[in-house]
C-alpha cells in the first residue's frame, strides 16, 4: 500500500511539473478581485485633458476592465472609498452584476467640503478582504488625494502585513504631484503591483487589454506554478506538530523530492479562527515543520522554501471538517 501511495505521489509530482511546461488556455493569476473606486470630492472635479470628471473617467475604465476580464471562475466584489462602502457583495464574479455596480457609481457629486479619507477607506473595507480567496487583486481607481484620517500608504502596508496574498493594483487619475506620489508609494509596497494611468487605458484598448492580462491572467505558454495539496498533512487546532500519518506521507514525499531536480515552496495555511497576525505566524511554523522534517529525511534544504500564508478559505471554515482541511501544507512547484 505504501508503495502504491508513493507511486501516486510521484505521478502527481510529475504531472505538476509537466503542467508547468504545457501551452494551455488562459490561466488565472488571482482567485478573487475587488474593484475599489474612489468617490471623493476631488474625483468629482474635471479631469485634465478629459471632457468629464475624474470619477466619470474612472467609471468608464472600470466598466471596460470588467468587460475585458476573461471568465475563469473568479470570485469578486466591489467597494468604494470616501465614503467607504460595499457596492457588490463578495461571491462568484458575475459580469452583469459587476456592471450594475459600476453603473451606480457617482460621477458629479459634491466637490467642496467633501473630505478624502483614503486610508480610512482601506481600513473600513479590509475586513471584507479577509474572507476573499487568495491570491486577491484589489484594483484601485483613484487620484491619490488624501486630506484626513489614516495615512493610506501605511494602511495599505498594514493590509499586506496582516493579509498575505493580497495585492493592490493602481489605476491613476492623479492630477497633482502629491496625489501621484501617494499612488506610486502604494504601488511600490509590493512587487506584485501593476500601476497605470487611467487616461492611457481610456485612449488605448491595447493598453487596457495589457493591464487586464497583467493583473488577472496569463497564458499557458509560460511556465506556471502548480500546487499539490499534501492530503493527510494536516494539523490539530492551534498546533504545528506533525502526527504519524503526516510523517508517513512526508517520508514518501522525501523519496520523490530527493530524486527530482526541482525546487519547491512549502505553503503553510491555517483555518479562519484567530487573528490575522497570529495565524500568519502559525502558518509559518507549519511550513517550517514540514521543511525541517523533509530535511531530516535527506531532502537538501536548498530545494525547499517555507512560506506561511495565513488564513485559508479554500475549504469551508463553517464546518469542523473544512477547518481541518484548511490547516494544511501545500507544495508549490517552482
Amino acid at each position: 500500500m505504501k508503495m502504491f501511495r508513493n507511486a501516486l505521489f510521484a505521478a502527481a509530482l510529475v504531472m505538476g511539473l509537466a503542467s508547468a511546461a504545457q501551452a494551455a488556455d488562459l490561466v488565472r493569476k488571482v482567485d478573487s478581485f475587488d474593484l475599489l473606486a474612489d468617490q471623493s470630492g476631488s474625483m468629482m472635479m474635471q479631469a485634465p485633458d478629459l471632457k468629464m470628471s475624474k470619477a466619470a473617467a474612472a467609471k468608464q475604465v472600470l466598466a471596460a476592465v470588467n468587460e475585458a476580464i476573461p471568465n475563469l471562475g473568479y470570485k469578486a466584489s466591489m467597494h468604494t472609498i470616501a465614503p467607504a462602502g460595499q457596492v457588490v457583495a463578495y461571491g462568484d464574479w458575475d459580469r452583469s452584476a459587476m456592471n450594475d455596480g459600476i453603473a451606480s457609481l457617482e460621477t458629479d457629486g459634491v466637490i467642496f467640503g467633501r473630505m478624502t479619507p483614503m486610508g480610512d477607506g482601506f481600513a473600513a473595507n479590509s475586513g471584507d478582504y479577509a474572507v476573499m480567496a487568495r491570491p486577491t487583486a484589489i484594483v484601485l481607481a483613484s487620484d491619490g488625494a488624501n486630506n484626513t484620517g489614516i495615512d493610506p500608504v501605511a494602511e495599505a502596508a498594514a493590509i499586506y502585513q496582516a493579509q498575505p496574498g493580497v495585492c493592490f493594483h493602481v489605476i491613476s487619475f492623479a492630477d497633482t504631484a502629491e496625489g501621484q506620489a501617494v499612488l506610486d508609494k502604494i504601488a511600490a509596497l509590493n512587487t506584485c503591483s501593476v500601476s497605470v494611468k487611467g487616461a492611457d487605458l481610456l485612449a488605448d484598448q491595447n493598453a487596457l487589454n495589457q493591464f487586464v492580462a497583467d493583473v488577472f491572467y496569463t497564458t499557458g505558454a509560460a511556465p506556471q506554478e502548480e500546487a499539490l495539496v499534501l492530503h493527510g498533512v494536516n494539523f490539530a487546532f492551534d498546533s504545528y506538530a506533525l502526527d504519524a500519518k503526516a510523517q508517513g506521507i512526508l517520508d514518501e514525499a522525501a523519496v520523490v523530492l530527493k530524486e527530482k531536480n526541482v525546487h519547491v515552496t512549502l505553503e503553510g495555511w491555517t483555518d479562519s479562527i484567530g487573528t490575522d497576525a497570529y495565524n500568519k505566524k502559525l502558518s509559518q511554523n507549519r511550513a517550517n515543520a514540514v521543511k525541517a522534517y523533509l530535511v531530516e529525511q535527506g531532502v537538501p534544504a536548498s530545494k525547499l522554501t517555507a512560506v506561511g500564508m495565513g488564513k485559508s478559505f479554500k475549504y469551508d471554515n463553517a464546518t469542523e471538517e473544512g477547518r481541518y482541511l484548511n490547516r494544511r501544507v501545500e507544495i508549490l512547484f517552482n
